[in-house]
């Protein structure tokens, strides 16, 4: 089996599967420039860009460097409040909540500032994180801000802390323009004081008005969508202060490790117990199906979101549905409402005054309303994928079921619309903003931390490509060596080797061999195939594809002769004096054959014929177990002697 890729003028390339860690998904642009095989233009390309990573690994190690050189007085252990705080935790820490818990904790005990960013899927458990290092920096005497986009999100903010340490000795303060000129003025002295210990604000916490008695930490949530002003002068506090930020945007997996030595990542992959996936329906617009979704959520005592995003229709599509479900308690918010209008409509749905809130895209950042667990989009195809995706994930954060429904009023969906919605399907699954490559979520990604200036960059060879680049010109910079790439080995043997179709799903067979094709130990790959054969039941192992098991066999063979000179191991169809078709294996070398080892290999078997840097033998002259003699073959001229 061979993978088929077309490039331009269609050129074709055949990919033997056993090399299929070469092959990456392209995440970047919807209409890539394709390039053809031959032509130099994708080298001079790729080749630019390796300069240009460089450049940025070396900016990176700088920032790096200076925070390293930065001495600051390290929180003190864990204290006995510290204990108290995560015992009143209503939920149980899943493990990658409680790991990132256990790194921003030990960040603070350092005496180098903290600077690390806490990514997780919506409704993960992110703010608890932030919960805990808040309290952590009040017991250490210092001061909190909490730097949130909106007034929405950051009333939000300001309940769920003030819930959480109620019991305990901290004073939260509140900055945002939902607060009266008065308010404002009476907790910027608070913070000037020190009667404040945690401030949570909009931008408002930026202005040059606020200044702070003794600030320690600094927890930014989404720092994306603040301004370039508010980001520079961030950049400024983070040589003096703990910083930690929160993003739901999914980090890939290999940009994490490119950044591994530059930035401090903890990401939160695993759901809360008893989370439930969303039940996601793509429907035609219809007044039944809104009407039946409504009416069922709010019989089971449950809120619903209905986004309208058109402000100018906003009140006539809230007196519809009034008149559509006569018992339902309607409210409405979007982003032109005055202040105290906002503020209120969003109090009423909280304490649940009103269960039914037609809004526009203000609810997309970051509300957490267990109770809210339907959600009704019209207007679908207006929305971009990573705005649907959080969009979603508004709802469903308790352990009651949650149904979106994403509505369209063409007659047929087409092109991109299509496409969005069907990816918004398939990313049920609990945690997908992390497990599938959404191509606009991962690409902002990349942005967020990297900077916007490399966006075009990535789109240009795809997100995989350049953040391999980017790794190499870390590692190069740090060691003053690239590590060297494993060595490629044709390999072509008369075995059907490959994952049958009816074994896996497309996507999961191109994964799988991926993982396959990427082990780099032998120990690894038997590792990889006791795995894959205890999944499977005692009756499914009898009937195990042999297919699979050839491929492990290719995979061994090519682990090991990555340790000698071999270039090639190959078959052809050779006629004997006789008449007869018969295979015959023929090895190559790098360099001429060494005696020693050549005296060996005839000893064991004296038909083998050879030349200055190859040998070869006709199949049957090696026995049933043919494989196995090769393997034998290959560990002769492993060895040193």
């Amino acid at each position: 089996e061979y993978f088929v890729l077309t490039y331009a003028d269609g050129d074709k390339l055949y990919v033997p599967v056993e090399t299929a860690d070469k092959i990456s998904k392209y995440i970047g642009l919807a209409h890539p420039k394709m390039h053809r095989l031959s032509g130099g233009h994708w080298y001079q390309l790729t080749r630019k860009i390796k300069q240009e990573a460089k450049i940025l690994a070396h900016e990176l190690l700088k920032i790096y460097a200076k925070r390293e050189l930065i001495k600051i007085k390290p929180f003190a252990n864990n204290q006995p409040e510290e204990a108290e705080l995560s015992r009143t935790f209503p939920y149980r820490e899943t493990p990658d909540q409680e790991k990132a818990i256990a790194d921003v904790r030990r960040d603070l005990e350092q005496e180098t500032p903290m600077d690390r960013l806490i990514c997780g899927d919506v409704g993960f458990g992110k703010t608890e994180v932030a919960v805990r290092a808040a309290f952590k920096a009040v017991l250490n005497r210092k001061q909190v801000a909490l730097l949130s986009p909106t007034t929405i999100l950051t009333q939000q903010h300001f309940d769920t802390f003030r819930e959480r340490l109620k019991s305990f000795p901290a004073q939260i303060g509140i900055l945002s323009r939902f607060e009266s000129k008065k308010e404002q003025v009476e907790t910027i002295s608070k913070l000037k004081s020190g009667l404040i210990n945690i401030v949570i604000g909009t931008h408002r916490l930026l202005s040059l008005d606020v200044n702070f008695k003794d600030l320690g930490l600094i927890i930014i949530d989404e720092e994306q969508r603040f301004g370039v002003k508010a980001k520079e002068k961030l950049k400024a506090f983070r040589t003096q202060s703990h910083i930690l930020t929160l993003t739901a945007t999914p980090i890939p997996r290999t940009l994490n490790i490119a950044l591994s030595g530059v930035r401090d990542i903890s990401i939160i992959e695993t759901p809360p117990e008893g989370r439930l996936p969303i039940v996601t329906q793509i429907e035609p617009y219809s007044e039944e199906i809104i009407k039946k979704a409504i009416q069922t959520e709010l019989d089971r005592g449950g809120q619903v979101y209905y986004l309208h995003n058109k402000v100018e229709t906003i009140a006539f599509a809230a007196k519809e549905l009034n008149q559509l479900v006569p018992d339902a308690r309607v409210g409405i918010v979007h982003g032109r409402l005055p202040e105290k209008e906002l503020a209120q409509a969003m109090k009423n749905f909280d304490t649940k005054k009103t269960n039914l809130l037609v809004c526009s895209t203000i609810i997309e950042n970051g509300l957490d309303l267990p109770n809210v667990n339907t959600l009704i989009v019209d207007n679908s195809t207006n929305f971009g994928l990573a705005q649907l995706y959080q969009l979603r994930g508004r709802i469903g954060r308790g352990d009651r079921q949650a149904y979106s429904y994403f509505l369209f009023h063409r007659k047929k969906l087409k092109g991109n619309a299509q496409k969005r919605l069907q990816a918004l399907m398939e990313a049920k699954k609990l945690g997908s903003g992390f497990q599938l490559a959404l191509r606009d979520l991962e690409i902002r990604g990349a942005g967020n931390i990297l900077g916007k200036e490399q966006h075009g960059k990535v789109s240009a060879i795809g997100l995989s490509l350049y953040t391999r680049l980017l790794s190499q010109a870390v590692e190069e910079l740090k060691f003053g060596k690239i590590q060297e790439p494993v060595r490629d080995i044709i390999i072509d043997l008369p075995l059907d080797a490959y994952i049958p179709a009816t074994f896996l799903p497309e996507e999961e067979r191109l994964i799988l061999y991926q993982k396959m094709a990427g082990t780099t130990s032998l120990n690894e790959l038997k590792e990889m195939k006791d795995k894959i054969l205890r999944s499977r039941t005692r009756e499914e192992q009898r009937y195990f594809p042999k297919e699979i098991i050839n491929l492990f066999e290719i995979l061994e063979i090519r682990l090991s002769a990555q340790k000698t000179d071999v270039s090639h191991i190959d078959t052809t169809q050779i006629t004997n004096e006789f008449g007869q078709k018969k295979k015959r294996l023929l090895i190559k070398f790098l360099f001429p054959l060494q005696p020693e080892k050549l005296a060996r290999l005839l000893q064991k078997n004296s038909d083998w014929r050879f030349t200055d840097d190859s040998i070869k033998i006709d199949l049957d002259k090696l026995g049933s177990a043919w494989l196995a003699e090769i393997k034998k073959t290959i560990l002769i001229f492993q060895s040193k002697t």
